[in-house]
């Protein structure tokens, strides 16, 4: 399997309305995936959960890598994602993301620091909204 990265797990996740849950996460994440978003540690059930709820939240959107480093099995990058909501609104977030990815080229642990940009005040919880 070839190593995954943001861009294609966010797209996978959030904007391929077609594509499967189960499917986009079996693709980039695995089975132990944990991770960690502004200092809450979720496992990958509380993780499914939470693509689940974004789904029903957001219409679409688009990422933006600004800076991208793989060594080995870490992945480091600084992302933005645009997200416009089903309520017709429109949130951008920063991300701040390390990860360690597993031997098969999926993600097995991030942790992240997100930072509204744009948007709703409550847009600041969408990092952790199930």
């Amino acid at each position: 399997m070839t190593s995954t990265d943001i861009t294609r797990a966010i797209n996978d996740l959030l904007f391929t309305p077609g594509l499967d849950l189960t499917e986009a996460v079996d693709r980039h994440f695995s089975p132990d995936y944990r991770q960690r978003t502004n200092g809450v540690w979720s496992d990958r059930a509380s993780f499914v959960q939470h693509m689940t709820r974004l789904r029903s939240l957001i219409r679409n959107g688009h990422i933006e890598v600004h800076d991208e480093l793989r060594d080995g099995p870490r992945y480091a990058d600084r992302h933005t994602v645009t997200l416009l909501h089903y309520d017709g609104h429109t949130s951008r977030t920063e991300v701040y993301l390390f990860a360690e990815l597993a031997p098969d080229g999926r993600f097995q642990r991030v942790e992240e620091t997100t930072l509204l940009v744009a948007g709703h005040a409550d847009d600041g919880n969408l990092g952790l909204v199930k």
